[in-house]
């Protein structure tokens, strides 16, 4: 028999709805739609994989991480590049000074290795937090799958204060003293167990993206046409003004993940 995986990816609080700290337009809806999906469909889904952004308040990516000539910390959504951290015309320096090297590192480690420019959050998934927990309206379909004797597989990412952990295979700047950071060997070898993953969450332009970019490489081209996005069911963050940044990156992340084999499906179409 097929074996068919659910992957959800940080469907929490803070990017599920639109009081939380990081909302990612229409997420609510695309919650909606997942949990009335898994509830129809409670008997055809044989594992549930549910990633967890997992931050402390002192962060890389948050404000309270870096400073200007004047003191002050960057507002969100300011993207910091290594032009702005590095030379005598500075921008930016880290707010604690024993974590300036480090902090300049990391900016030069993201340009070197093409991953994505460091972009200053709003502190989100706190640790602890009602913003870490599963959105609200999809706990109920959650729970009804488990009343089946069964368990979800809940992997956590992003307590490392020094780097970024968009894919739940690695971070972005993986950190030698932190295995956690590193490729996560058991998540890979559970999810390819499965014929079949189908993949939903938040948010698509990023955690969604790298994440499933990452188990692909590690899978294999042959195995990328088990991946399904449920398209209705994940969406980018939102752009700021005059800018289509994060919508070009999901857009760039469809085409090149339908290229290698991806399929895209409605929650609806099962």
């Amino acid at each position: 028999m097929a074996n068919r995986q659910l992957l959800i990816i940080d469907a929490q609080f803070d990017f599920t709805n639109p009081n939380g700290a990081l909302y990612v337009k229409n997420a609510e809806k695309d919650t909606e739609r997942l949990a009335k999906f898994i509830t129809n469909n409670t008997d055809k889904i044989d594992d549930i994989r549910c990633t967890l952004d997992s931050h402390q308040p002192v962060h890389i990516a948050h404000p309270i991480a870096w400073v200007d000539s004047k003191g002050n910390h960057p507002s969100p959504f300011t993207m910091i590049s290594e032009a702005d951290v590095t030379g005598p015309n500075a921008k930016y320096r880290a707010f604690n000074p024993s974590w300036q090297t480090r902090q300049v590192d990391y900016v030069k480690s993201l340009a070197a290795g093409k991953r994505y420019a460091l972009v200053i959050w709003p502190p989100h998934c706190l640790i602890g937090t009602n913003g870490h927990a599963i959105d609200p309206v999809l706990q109920p379909a959650l729970r009804k799958w488990q009343d089946e004797f069964a368990m979800i597989d809940f992997v956590t990412k992003g307590s490392n204060p020094f780097t970024e952990h968009y894919s739940v295979v690695k971070a972005d700047v993986p950190d030698p003293s932190d295995p956690s950071t590193n490729v996560n060997t058991s998540f890979i070898e559970r999810l390819q167990q499965a014929d079949e993953i189908l993949i939903a969450g938040q948010a698509l332009s990023h955690c969604v993206a790298n994440s499933v970019r990452d188990i692909a490489d590690l899978f294999g081209p042959d195995q990328v046409k088990k991946f399904v996005l449920l398209e209705d069911a994940s969406s980018p963050v939102g752009d700021q003004a005059g800018s289509t940044m994060f919508q070009d990156m999901a857009d760039a992340f469809i085409k090149e993940m339908t290229g290698r084999g991806m399929r895209l499906a409605k929650t609806t179409d099962f």
